[in-house]
């Protein structure tokens, strides 16, 4: 199988994936923003009494996706200014 990098697809292909890797990675941030405003609501109004693993598992489980899209985000802008587009 073929591997698909960035180098190798068309100029249209790469601004399409650069606007499709933005907007996962807006919706992923939006959605990364309810789970802590959440988790904040809760501690709120329940108190801090042994949630320990509600509060790590959010910030885990949301940021490396979200981390792992913006790395990618920014390897496409890279290839697109190598470009000069």
């Amino acid at each position: 199988m073929k591997k698909n990098t960035l180098v190798e697809i068309s100029n249209e292909e790469l601004l399409k994936k650069r606007n499709l890797v933005k907007g996962v990675a807006v919706a992923t941030s939006i959605i990364y923003s309810f789970i802590i405003a959440f988790v904040v609501y809760y501690f709120v109004t329940k108190g801090f009494k042994n949630h320990s693993t509600l509060v790590i598992t959010p910030f885990f489980v949301c940021a490396l996706p979200l981390g792992l899209l913006f790395i990618h985000l920014g390897l496409i802008n890279k290839e697109i200014k190598s470009r000069q587009l």
